[in-house]
């Protein structure tokens, strides 16, 4: 499955590629690839569209894999960092920096980071003596959710005007404007971090077998679920002070992941490849989906997404 996944994402990544003012068939792209196009072809395909495809695989292989982790931490469907919080702390982090410091890349990228763990840390705390997962990090979390909403729309309030407009832009999770400088940071934090979360995968098979059986096989204790807890933050923060707060992502494609790979378990390289296509294929739709405007992509996967959680309320509620 993981290897059809990655011929979809391939074969998308050209479709999207050809796309745009200056359309090019799928052989123009091929050679732009491949070092043989014209000077041309090569800078819309290389200069202009590569960088934004990138990004969007990128972010979107972070998210899922986030969304695995936690998941995985609270052993429900529902637990991923935008239901929980974690993706509201690294907005008004990412918020605070940009309405402080100003908006370029990396006071966003600390303050998203600061704003998350910050977050998991009061997370934690509270819902420490009543184990990290399950009922109780869902439900604190959604609570910490909701205030953290009621202070970023203060936050964009009481902004100047034009760091409102700003923030609120980058506020519904975009990828419009990102480019090559954006690229490199996000790249190569996604791949360390993707990197580490791999390593994690046998435990994160153990840790779905039950707290006993985890904690039989010494995959269970409060240090190492931390860690991961941190790991899934920094996963979300990364992708947070690229594109904004991208919701649904890492809810839905662990789970998708999941049901077409017909596991039993939640699967990281699974996860991150489904997270990279929905969100290309949510962005390229957002770029081309009405003519003559680019869409925020947040808006596409809030609808896509809003559908998949009504689904799965659904099928719980039967199950229960």
């Amino acid at each position: 499955m993981s290897a059809l996944l990655a011929a979809a994402i391939l074969v998308v990544g050209v479709l999207a590629l050809g796309l745009g003012d200056i359309a090019l068939g799928p052989a123009e792209v091929a050679s732009a690839l491949l070092g043989t196009a014209d000077d041309r072809t090569t800078l819309v395909v290389l200069g202009w569209r590569l960088p934004r495809i990138l990004l969007a695989l990128s972010i979107g292989a972070a998210l899922a894999v986030s969304g695995a982790i936690f998941q995985t931490l609270t052993r429900n469907p529902l637990g991923s960092p935008d239901v929980i919080g974690f993706a509201s702390g690294s907005y008004t982090g990412a918020l605070v920096a940009i309405i402080t410091v100003g908006g370029g890349y990396a006071s966003a990228a600390a303050g998203s980071l600061v704003g998350g763990v910050a977050t998991a840390l009061v997370v934690w705390t509270l819902t420490l003596g009543r184990g990290t997962r399950g009922v109780a990090l869902i439900v604190v979390g959604i609570g910490v959710s909701a205030l953290l909403g009621a202070v970023n729309t203060w936050l964009v309030l009481t902004a100047d005007l034009q760091v409102a407009m700003t923030a609120a832009v980058w506020g519904a999770g975009s990828l419009n404007g990102l480019g090559t400088e954006e690229l490199t940071p996000v790249g190569i934090g996604v791949l360390l971090l993707l990197a580490a979360a791999t390593a994690t995968a046998p435990r994160l098979r153990m840790l779905e077998l039950g707290d006993d059986a985890a904690r039989a096989l010494g995959a269970a204790s409060a240090r190492y679920e931390f860690c991961l807890l941190l790991l899934g933050v920094a996963l979300t923060a990364l992708a947070t002070a690229a594109a904004g707060p991208i919701a649904f992502i890492a809810l839905a494609a662990p789970q998708i992941a999941r049901r077409l790979t017909r596991s039993g378990s939640t699967g990281v390289v699974s996860s991150a490849l489904l997270g990279a296509l929905v969100l290309l294929v949510a962005d390229t739709a957002a770029q081309h989906l009405v003519p003559g405007v680019q869409l925020p992509v947040g808006v596409v996967t809030v609808v896509v997404g809003g559908c998949y959680l009504i689904w799965l309320l659904v099928h719980e509620a039967r199950r229960g």
